[in-house]
């Protein structure tokens, strides 16, 4: 009989054990992982050292306008620009890839643009021994039309802060991946072109991306640099 009620009262143990928590219990900790992860929330700051803001697409839209650049409306107009060479191809090579789904007549921006990219992804790739990624480069009225009905980060089509990208001047440059130091590296490349009114970066939240546009200055800063050097061979280091 004793061994009976202990073998009772040991196997009511285990039950208990590995019965589920009570409603009451599950709540209380419910309530405990959100207060921490709110906390966690709230340690979370997006400061990117590159932001976007509607001043700055007002101020570049004016210097696109002052380029006398057309925003492309279609498919059309932008084979037109594709065979003046007003706008050049985008060429993949070990320092520069680019994203698979872009489509073959949308691997176009200025030439300006192509020498900044160019440059920036060789220095990336002496540094790193890793190539950079474009994932968009130019793009149509009618595209940016479709994109916004489904991407919120998308600029508008028309108006005074049309998307840059309309130009051909814009690139999407891909931060998927990279470490914290690739990451500072790239800011750090940037931030002088930047100062120099080459460039205006933006660091992209809800893409893993900088959008970077390139003005046509940097073709002179480009030339100049290849000049002082008395090479073809272009290095940063």
């Amino acid at each position: 009989m004793h061994v009976r009620t202990t073998s009772a009262l040991l196997l009511a143990a285990l039950v208990a054990a590995v019965a589920p928590p009570n409603a009451a219990a599950l709540h209380t900790r419910t309530q405990v992982r959100h207060i921490h992860h709110s906390r966690h929330l709230r340690r979370v700051v997006w400061n990117p050292v590159f932001k976007g803001s509607h001043e700055l697409l007002l101020k570049q839209n004016e210097e696109l306008d002052r380029l006398q650049l057309p925003r492309i409306a279609n498919d059309e107009e932008l084979e037109r620009l594709e065979f003046s060479e007003e706008l050049v191809p985008l060429q993949e090579n070990r320092n520069l890839r680019i994203a698979s789904n872009l489509s073959e007549n949308r691997r176009y921006c200025r030439p300006w643009t192509r020498d900044f990219v160019e440059d920036m992804s060789l220095a990336y790739y002496e540094q790193f021994h890793q190539f950079l990624q474009v994932n968009s480069a130019v793009r149509t009225i009618e595209q940016q039309h479709k994109l916004r009905r489904h991407n919120r980060n998308a600029g508008p089509e028309s108006g005074e802060t049309a998307s840059t990208h309309l130009t051909g001047v814009t690139l999407d440059i891909s931060k998927r991946g990279m470490t914290r130091k690739q990451h500072q590296w790239l800011e750090a490349y940037m931030m002088p072109l930047k100062d120099m009114g080459l460039i205006d970066p933006v660091e992209e939240r809800r893409q893993p991306v900088f959008h970077v546009v390139v003005f046509d200055r940097y073709s002179d800063w480009h030339h100049a640099q290849y000049a002082e050097i008395g090479s073809d061979e272009f290095s940063y280091y």
